[in-house]
């Protein structure tokens, strides 16, 4: 169950900091509900399904053919670390969903991990460039231990959002929660309202 011992260092007055967050600086803190899975590229593919109109798989390959792009900004762990001026790349989700075509009912996304692990989000908060499939972080590939080969990207959200080794996003028309929103913490996390708890 999700506690409220977390102690951050005093904020610096930054205003790119929500509120209870502080600078991590160079540090980039582990963070992860279970073991972390070694994955090689090759072995990855990513599905959206659902409600779509044409559920599609991308291989690693397959995924890179389509159009790029990057997120240059600030990331907020309910931690209250935050990491700012990072670039993460990859591709957008807007990408995906264009290919799959989200079905006029959809209105809600669950990101599935490759070791189970889910998160729950609203459509709108993974589309419009607000969310991407990543593959790397500073220009290098993405770490393991940050969620490589690929994870998914929701920036304004906390980063419990941001799910490490995503394989899957499933269209649904209903909000469906996930691992850390089953126990106790928000439904979806906007960290400039402080939403970490359910509740918040």
């Amino acid at each position: 169950m999700a506690t409220r011992g977390f102690i951050g260092r005093k904020r610096s007055g930054d205003p790119r900091l929500p509120p209870g967050q502080y600078d991590a600086g160079d540090d980039w803190p582990v963070l992860t509900a279970e073991v972390t899975p070694n994955l090689r590229p090759e072995q990855w593919s990513m599905s959206v399904d659902g409600l779509v109109e044409t559920p599609t798989t991308w291989s690693w390959e397959e995924a890179h053919a389509l159009p790029q792009s990057e997120f240059h900004g600030d990331i907020h762990c309910v931690t209250t670390w935050s990491k700012l001026g990072v670039t993460f790349g990859g591709v957008s989700v807007d990408e995906l969903l264009t290919v799959a075509g989200p079905r006029p009912g959809a209105t809600h996304v669950l990101a599935t991990s490759t070791t189970g692990y889910t998160t729950n989000l609203p459509l709108a908060d993974v589309t419009g460039g607000k969310a991407w499939v990543v593959w790397t972080f500073g220009g290098q590939p993405l770490s393991s231990g940050h969620g490589g080969p690929v994870r998914l990207l929701v920036p304004h959200l906390y980063f419990w959002k941001s799910a490490k080794w995503v394989t899957r996003l499933t269209l649904l028309d209903h909000d469906q929660r996930g691992f850390w929103e089953v126990n106790g913490y928000h439904d979806r996390g906007d960290p400039w309202l402080e939403q970490r708890y359910t509740g918040d």
